[in-house]
């Protein structure tokens, strides 16, 4: 199924009426936990019901997942998956690397999304068929991933290193100790970045469904492989590899299961 790029951009518009006027200007953070922080805000809640709006008066026999509110019709083969604010801490800290996550599966299989971030004015999108990066210098381009076969020659990004615990955190650190440069804390946006051709590899755990799905086709289209950990589907969320190359990727994954 092709989705047309107009109606991502008019998710992205929905979204961002909610989001950017409150970024830099929080009237009201809470906290998910009642022990540790998960914030979520204003922003996210509205921004969702903006999408879910759109989603169900375009497209009414759609099903919806959202972080914030759930599911709705999920027994339908065609569901949305939404993450109105991905990287909410970044965005209560003000710093421009959060993004709005929207991806349409088909029994599934993650098959289009879109990436938006309204503060740059950048969207990074996947219509079923290629990825397209729209930005302050026109678009829509295609997106390309670099060509990075060698591990010693990549680039690598995770949100922080603390995410990764005991065997796993043995497992990250080989990885990072083999790369040419290391850069923490971007989430989404991180991803955006390997599908245009300026990162190698993202790494990292703990990723729920509507943290990952809508930038599985984004970066596939673009010519990258992401998978999880134990290679299988990334639409099963968890412990995440995403590489600009099929011959990275599998290099990834063999030092990460390299018994020490």
């Amino acid at each position: 199924m092709t989705i047309e790029l107009s109606f991502l951009r008019s998710l992205a518009a929905a979204a961002s009426e909610q989001t950017l006027p409150r970024f830099r200007n929080i009237s009201l953070v809470d906290n998910k936990y009642t022990t540790g922080f998960d914030p979520v805000t204003e922003a996210d809640r509205e921004a969702e019901l903006a999408i879910r709006r759109l989603i169900n008066k375009t497209y009414p026999d759609h099903g919806i997942l959202g972080e914030e509110f759930g599911g709705e019709n999920l027994d339908q083969s065609h569901v949305w998956v939404i993450d109105p604010i991905d990287g909410t801490r970044a965005f209560i800290s003000g710093v421009p690397v959060w993004g709005t996550l929207a991806g349409l599966t088909i029994d599934g299989d993650a098959v289009a999304g879109l990436m938006s971030q309204p503060f740059t004015r950048e969207l990074f999108m996947c219509d079923g068929e290629a990825s397209w990066y729209e930005g302050p210098d026109g678009g829509p381009r295609r997106l390309q991933t670099r060509k990075t076969t060698d591990l010693a020659e990549a680039t690598l990004f995770t949100t922080t290193p603390v995410m990764f615990k005991d065997a796993a955190r043995t497992a990250y650190d080989r990885v990072e100790a083999g790369v040419k440069l290391v850069r923490y804390g971007t989430d989404c946006y991180a991803y955006a970045m390997l599908a245009a051709g300026f990162v190698d590899l993202v790494i990292e755990t703990g990723l729920h469904s509507y943290d990952i799905m809508a930038l599985i086709p984004i970066i596939e289209k673009a010519g990258g492989v992401i998978t999880t950990w134990d290679g299988g589907p990334a639409e099963n969320a968890g412990a995440i590899v995403a590489a600009a190359t099929p011959e990275l990727h599998q290099k990834a994954l063999e030092v990460l299961h390299r018994v020490a």
